[in-house]
C-alpha cells in the first residue's frame, strides 16, 4: 500500500483508535529492533503466513533507511530446496533469544506448538510482539499486543498496513544523515559548479 493509500486510510480512520493505536505499536516495533541492529523475526500459524507483511516491512526498512526493520518470515512448512529467504522453520523461535524481537501475527487460534515455542523464547529473553485477535493466551505471552476483533471497524491486514508504514516513518533519524550526506554532496557540486571569484 502506497503512502497516498495509507493517508486516506488514516483520514478515514481519523475518529477511531487506529491511527494513534498503530503508530504506538509500530514505536514499540522500532524501538525493540534498531538498538539491536536488527534480530526481527516474523511469524504466522499453519493456516497463515504474514507474507503481505513481511513484504511492506522490507519495502519500508529500504525507505526509511532502517535496515534493521526487515523480518525473518518464520515458516511451519519449509519447502525442501527452496530460497534461503523463505526456508527459514520454526526451530528459529526456539533459538530467539535477548536482543531479538519476534512479531506474531495471528488471526486466528494459534496450535499449542507455536504458543510453546513463543512462550520459551519469552523466556529466554527475546521481545514478543503479536498482532492478534484478542486470544488471551497470546496477548498473554506479548510483551505489547495490538488485536483486532469482530467487532472492530477494521480488519487485521488494515491494521498490518497502518503499522508497517508507521515503523517506517518513524525512522526519521536514518532519512536525515542521508539527507545530510545528500546536503554534503550537493554543496560539493556548487562549489565545483561556481564561477571563480573575481579578481580585481
Amino acid at each position: 500500500m502506497d503512502a497516498v493509500r495509507v493517508a486516506l486510510l488514516r483520514e478515514v480512520l481519523a475518529r477511531t483508535q487506529w491511527p494513534a493505536a498503530t503508530r504506538q505499536f509500530a514505536g514499540t516495533l522500532r524501538s525493540s529492533v534498531v538498538p539491536h541492529g536488527g534480530g526481527l523475526l516474523l511469524v504466522g500459524t499453519e493456516v497463515y503466513e504474514p507474507w503481505h507483511l513481511a513484504a511492506h516491512l522490507v519495502d519500508e526498512s529500504t525507505w526509511s533507511g532502517l535496515p534493521e526493520l526487515t523480518p525473518t518470515l518464520v515458516r511451519h512448512r519449509v519447502e525442501p530446496g527452496g530460497p534461503a529467504h523463505l526456508s527459514v522453520g520454526l526451530g528459529r523461535i526456539e533459538a530467539a533469544g535477548r536482543g531479538e524481537t519476534l512479531l506474531v501475527v495471528v488471526p486466528e487460534r494459534p496450535g499449542e506448538g507455536l504458543l510453546e515455542r513463543v512462550h520459551d523464547a519469552r523466556r529466554a529473553g527475546a521481545t514478543v510482539l503479536s498482532l492478534d485477535n484478542g486470544d488471551p493466551e497470546v496477548r498473554g505471552l506479548a510483551h505489547e499486543a495490538l488485536s483486532v476483533t469482530g467487532g472492530d471497524d477494521v480488519d487485521l491486514d488494515t491494521v498490518q498496513h497502518l503499522v508497517s508504514a508507521a515503523a517506517g516513518e518513524n525512522g526519521a533519524p536514518a532519512q536525515r544523515g542521508r539527507l545530510r550526506f545528500r546536503d554534503r554532496l550537493s554543496r560539493l557540486a556548487d562549489q565545483l559548479t561556481a564561477p571563480p571569484p573575481a579578481r580585481w
